[in-house]
């Protein structure tokens, strides 16, 4: 498949790096800002509007959204908005920043808040709600969500026990890279359980081959990759509750099973039986780790849903009969049900006119998600959206897990910690725990350590 048809809008190191645009905020005028706006129009060909009956016509009413989403990104999102605004009346307005997470706050401290705004992380949620400038989230609103999105995605939008804001797009980083091609070659099945996955790991290593490959570097977030794959043991051996301690330092890096976690990831991808060199992944890019998959030179890659972007950049095919696919990165503690670790963004409010509310309910909907997800390069973890209106295999692969109703979702664990630890003493301990061969004990006390007093 082409790169262009892989392509996400989205720097998959975008909630990665989310925190600069904050940190770098020394007032509005200081700000450089890429900003693209964009303004649905109503469709010149017949529009079917049954789906949209519950909705009050509304003629000559605007709607304003803001956003980190940019083009082209932006103007697919206003096709799949047209048949919505040609039946309703409404106009919608959605300015994209590349300066978004730094601006937001400005613009609601000076009275000038979007009617919606899709933010991309749970921890600026709670920043906006405490501005007391976010409404809570209206029935309709309430009904899709819990009729849709399982109970750990309604929590990251959740701020002190009042619901905010509904999940909107979503993102899935519990997969496992692999070539269809190579493993029907050597006779190889795709494993559903870890244990099967460990064997297979076995099986590759006895035949010679590199089981699993991995890489760190990432210029200034060198590192992030090790995290992830801690996230994902976490999650999946401990379930949610423990997940979110570990989030808010509750519990500690230092807490027994943070520390049995670690451990297991260190049998898994710091087995040089597996991976080879140990201390290359530390100065191989996460860019590079995978490359070799599609010719067998690596069998397996932890990473998330965009990595198919960066194999087919080879020209290798992307299915599931391709050079390269992938597939869920099994549970480890059957307790722990569909464990699934990503990202994604949420529709918050600023507004409670008739419109907004309209919008809001209309976002929160199976109808916009599945118009969307149509289009093709978008995944949303609405169990309402039929599997088959996925163009995109991977795109559907992660929609089966994420949108699970029994799915225990784990937020990006990183991105919600403070920047001093999820962007900093993280990347730096883990890089030097497969680097340098820092020893678990020292790599959880410094960064215990690191975490801000207050």
């Amino acid at each position: 498949m082409r790169v262009s048809q892989w392509a996400r809008t989205v720097d998959p190191l975008r909630t990665k790096m989310k925190r600069k645009g904050l940190a770098a905020l020394v007032g509005a005028a200081a700000l450089s800002l890429v900003a693209s706006l964009v303004t649905t129009t109503s469709a010149s060909a017949a529009v079917n509007c049954d789906p949209y009956t519950g909705y009050a016509k509304m003629k000559g009413k605007t709607v304003t959204i803001f956003t980190s989403i940019l083009e082209p990104e932006l103007t697919t999102l206003n096709t799949a908005m047209s048949d919505f605004q040609a039946c309703t009346g409404i106009k919608i307005k959605i300015e994209g920043s590349n300066q978004f997470e730094a601006l937001l706050p400005v613009r609601v401290k000076g009275g000038n808040a979007p009617d919606l705004a899709w933010i991309p992380q749970p921890g600026l949620l709670a920043k906006m709600v405490e501005t007391g400038k976010v409404v809570p989230a209206p029935k309709a609103v309430v009904a899709n969500v819990d009729k849709y999105w399982s109970k750990s995605w309604k929590a990251y939008g959740t701020v002190k026990g009042k619901f905010y804001a509904a999940p909107f797009g979503s993102n899935m980083k519990s997969l496992v890279w692999y070539s269809p091609k190579q493993f029907k070659a050597a006779g190889y099945s795709v494993p559903t359980t870890f244990a099967q996955m460990t064997a297979l790991a076995d099986k590759m290593a006895a035949d010679g081959k590199t089981a699993f490959c991995g890489g760190l570097g990432s210029g200034g977030a060198t590192g992030w990759p090790a995290t992830d794959w801690v996230e994902q043991i976490v999650l999946r051996d401990h379930g949610s509750a423990v997940y979110n301690g570990w989030v808010n330092h509750t519990i500690k890096f230092s807490d027994p099973r943070i520390v049995a976690s670690m451990e297991k990831v260190a049998s898994w991808m710091q087995n040089p039986k597996w991976v080879g060199n140990v201390k290359g992944i530390a100065t191989t890019s996460f860019q590079d780790a995978g490359r070799g998959i599609p010719d067998g030179k690596c069998m397996m890659l932890q990473q998330a849903s965009f990595y198919g972007n960066i194999i087919a950049e080879s020209g290798a095919t992307i299915s599931p009969t391709g050079d390269a696919f992938a597939f869920y990165l099994p549970a480890t503690n059957s307790k722990v049900t569909v464990p699934v670790v990503g990202g994604g963004e949420f529709t918050a409010a600023f507004a409670k006119r008739a419109e907004v509310v309209a919008v809001q309910a209309y976002l929160s909907s199976a109808t916009f998600a599945t118009s969307r997800v149509q289009l093709d390069n978008w995944i949303s973890a609405n169990s309402g959206v039929p599997l088959a209106a996925y163009k995109n295999p991977v795109d559907k692969l992660s929609a089966t897990y994420l949108s699970n109703p029994k799915s225990t979702f784990g937020f990006d664990a990183s991105d919600l910690m403070p920047a001093a630890v999820g962007a900093g003493s993280m990347w730096r301990e883990f890089t030097a725990w497969f680097g340098e061969g820092k020893s678990i004990a020292d790599v959880v006390k410094a960064i215990d350590a690191s975490w801000p007093k207050s």
